[in-house]
């Protein structure tokens, strides 16, 4: 995928356009990611979409912005494997926030993206106070030579797919719940690195992934399966959370695999949460925690037994 910084320098060729924010990449972007590439492909032009870095509520409300679900690397890695072409990110800061919905259209869409045909959402809103709307884009269109179509919502269950479903079922550690709005896991990846090596010392080896999430969508202790270090994922339990029990104050993602003894630092791999055991809490001594994993472990073996 090719990932354009601002709307400064045009893209080189036109394209069909999706726009959003992407968090998660659920199966309502799904849905409007494979409308975009299937008129992509129809038409000739390049698949491609516009977001924005960061999140326009931590822009406008830091203190009060929802976790979010994927970083900017993995919602990037998500819309590649969905037949996204090119994205244009956007940052989201005082000048692009103060855009007018017709300066937005001119500046971004027509001179910056060359946009040939326009997939939204159907509560998409843009422009400087929201006031930007569906028919405005249609009208634009007409001048500009762009066709434009709102995707209606994706509900599963009688229930709306969104971001925010996702991050009330994860806070909720219902992870079964999460997949079926995501359409797979819910899924972290990171770059093993090193940590303290206090698993060892309980006899619990574990793969150490710094965690850029701020804040974190869920914490507590998880059966997972880690993807990227063979030809199938391999079981294993993990602690999400800031490890109170050693006194942590920066998040931090721990798996253990079962059966695995690689050394495997330096590793990128994804860590899919399939089922929640219980949530993170601290504890008096080692050996209580020590005691704490050995069930957590066993928990998780015989979740995947099942």
């Amino acid at each position: 995928m090719r990932v354009f910084r601002g709307y400064s320098r045009p893209v080189p060729a036109p394209v069909a356009l999706a726009i959003g924010n992407f968090d998660g990449v659920h199966l309502g972007h799904a849905a409007l990611i494979a409308r975009l590439v299937a008129v992509a492909g129809s038409s000739g032009v390049v698949p491609t979409v516009l977001s924005f870095e960061p999140h326009p509520r931590e822009f406008f409300a830091p203190a009060s912005a929802p976790a979010r679900l994927s970083t900017f690397r993995e919602k990037l890695e998500l819309l590649a494997e969905s037949g996204v072409a090119q994205a244009m990110i956007c940052p989201f800061n005082r000048a692009f926030a103060a855009l007018s919905a017709e300066q937005f259209i001119e500046a971004v869409l027509v001179r910056g993206l060359q946009v040939r045909h326009l997939v939204i959402g159907d509560d998409f809103r843009f422009g400087r106070g929201r006031l930007g709307d569906f028919a405005l884009l249609q009208a634009a269109g007409e001048r500009h030579g762009f066709t434009v179509e709102a995707m209606g919502s994706v509900v599963v269950d009688g229930e709306r797919v969104s971001s925010s479903g996702v991050r009330r079922a994860l806070a909720d550690g219902d992870m079964a719940h999460a997949a079926k709005l995501l359409g797979r896991p819910y899924m972290m990846d990171g770059q093993v690195g090193h940590g303290q090596k206090l698993g060892r010392q309980l006899g619990f080896a574990t793969a150490n992934l710094r965690i850029k999430h701020n804040p974190l969508p869920m914490t507590g202790v998880f059966a997972v399966e880690v993807a990227g270090l063979g030809d199938k994922p391999l079981p294993g339990v993990a602690n999400l959370g800031v490890r109170p029990t050693v006194g942590g104050t920066r998040p931090l993602l721990e798996v253990h695999l079962f059966d695995f003894d690689r050394d495997i630092y330096g590793a990128h791999i994804s860590v899919r949460f399939v089922h929640k055991l219980r949530d993170e809490q601290r504890f008096p001594n080692f050996d209580a925690l020590k005691a704490q994993i050995a069930a957590d472990a066993a928990a998780a073996r015989a979740f995947f037994k099942r």
